[in-house]
């Protein structure tokens, strides 16, 4: 993205504050947001620029916001399990689509929570079923980690 980063200059403070990389080592979230562009929002660049685009996902972070959803279903970030049937249900009673869940394993053996994933039309702004959904099975019940 280098060069690519002063298109976005205006959002990098809101970018670091709202859409961080959690990977770790964690870094500046430049190789991130590249691979976030690269993979997703080359898809609507017909229709949005790359400062859109970043503009378009805050903008749907702040209107949607699944840490706050989840835990007014009382799923929390907590190490705890949690029924995948009613996390992915709070997501749909909030945008009205269901979400695909991706879990990965974690050290103690369990499946984890490890991605949300909520699909969006090319203008970023509706919401739609996903196309595609991504691999990573869940089990019935998810943990989701403390973070």
């Amino acid at each position: 993205m280098g060069k690519q980063m002063c298109k976005i200059s205006d959002l990098i403070i809101l970018m670091q504050n709202n859409w961080p990389t959690l990977a770790c080592p964690s870094g500046n979230g430049t190789k991130f947001w590249a691979h976030e562009w690269n993979k997703h929002g080359t898809c609507s660049k017909s229709v949005l620029s790359q400062h859109q685009y970043f503009k378009a996902a805050l903008g749907l972070k702040k209107d949607v916001d699944l840490l706050q959803i989840l835990e007014k279903a009382g799923i929390k970030p907590n190490g705890e399990s949690y029924c995948l049937k009613k996390t992915r249900k709070a997501i749909k009673d909030a945008v009205g689509f269901i979400p695909w869940i991706q879990c990965n394993v974690a050290p103690s053996g369990n499946r984890q929570l490890y991605q949300v994933y909520v699909c969006v039309d090319t203008s970023g702004k509706n919401f739609i079923q996903c196309p595609v959904m991504p691999k990573g099975k869940c089990g019935s019940s998810i943990e989701f980690p403390s973070f």
